[in-house]
């Protein structure tokens, strides 16, 4: 009788310790669906600030032709490509 009640004290133990582990998990399984929602948001964010450079940077080369063609060429292309490398630097830490 007494192991009886022995062996019911251990599993009822061990039952405790199976919910409270089962609660942590959940918990942490909540946490870390938050902590994706997030991380989607920002990336659809980046996403979209990309798409807007990309459609930047066309503007640019079309600017670039048009201004290729005129007498002030030269001047036109330093800046074109100034703006280029600032671009370039900004989609650099996009992709950071």
């Amino acid at each position: 009788m007494n192991s009886e009640v022995t062996e019911i004290s251990t599993l009822k133990d061990n039952i405790v310790k199976i919910i409270s582990l089962y609660e942590d998990l959940k918990l942490a399984y909540d946490l870390l669906l938050k902590q994706n929602k997030e991380v989607e948001k920002k990336l659809e964010i980046k996403e979209f600030e990309i798409s807007e450079i990309k459609q930047q940077f066309e503007t640019l080369k079309v600017a670039k032709t048009i201004t290729s063609s005129s007498k002030d060429s030269h001047d036109a292309k330093i800046k074109i490509n100034r703006i280029v490398r600032e671009i370039d630097k900004c989609i650099g830490l996009l992709n950071k």
